[in-house]
């Protein structure tokens, strides 16, 4: 697959390029390209993520971050189970423990929601470093609706981390997660507030906060562009009729 041209492999995680010292130089040097690219892709073209994945692992697959970046790639495109069995191949091969919290999200993809409850229970949480423990708290909450147990989940989410002010990277997250939550429950008023604390620490607009909001509040957002195409299309069938006029005339 073609590789774009800015693309060197020196783009990735120093111990990424570590991990591939391993390899052959020229093997190590396709694989790092071929990594970079499902990094490149994996938001805005996840199929495309995951062919590269694909053939970074067919090259390398004995490398932790191959099967690791694999899963993720999986992951985008909603191959769970093949996503779950990556993950714990890089798991196994590293012993550590940050991929737990996908790993449980992939049990509820596979339609397991108890499973991945049984995994938020699990010695292995306590191990995850803080960002990994608010992942493992809004899988599982995610787990509790569906469940069916919007209250549990409300409760799940309820956390040091969600009552700090401090902004963290998971901040917009957790707080959307919780206002999502209680608007299930029908907490109208406290969802809101919630829907624009998540918008206040959402500086990388990871989450559609205030899209959540504007429907709150009753906000209707006009496509001004259709406007456009609906006026050129309207002032096309006039001119149209006209013709048709004139010619029966």
């Amino acid at each position: 697959m073609p590789i774009d041209e800015d693309v060197t492999g020196e783009e990735l995680d120093k111990d990424v390029r570590q991990e591939l010292m391993s390899l052959p130089k020229t093997l190590a040097e396709d694989v790092a390209r071929n990594l970079v690219m499902v990094a490149r892709l994996l938001d805005e073209d996840p199929e495309q993520a995951y062919a590269y994945a694909k053939v970074a692992l067919r090259l390398a697959s004995r490398v932790p971050s191959v099967r690791e970046a694999a899963g993720f790639a999986a992951y985008g495109v909603q191959k769970y189970s093949e996503a779950l069995a990556e993950f714990r191949a890089a798991r196994r091969m590293t012993g550590l423990q940050h991929l737990w919290p996908v790993m449980a999200d992939c049990e509820r993809g596979l339609g397991r929601p108890e499973k991945a409850l049984a995994m938020a229970g699990e010695p292995e949480v306590q191990k995850l470093d803080k960002a990994g423990q608010v992942e493992m708290r809004l899988v599982a909450a995610g787990a509790r609706r569906d469940l069916g147990q919007p209250d549990a989940a409300v409760v799940t989410l309820q956390s040091p981390e969600l009552a700090s002010n401090s902004v963290q990277p998971w901040t917009a997250r957790l707080r959307y997660a919780y206002a999502d939550a209680l608007l299930e429950v029908g907490r109208e008023d406290e969802a809101r507030e919630w829907f624009a604390k998540a918008l206040e620490a959402d500086q990388s607009g990871v989450t559609d906060a205030s899209d959540r909001l504007a429907e709150l509040d009753g906000v209707e957002f006009i496509d001004a562009l259709a406007e456009d195409e609906d006026e050129e299309k309207d002032v096309v069938d006039e001119v149209g009729d006209g013709g048709e006029s004139s010619s029966e005339g």
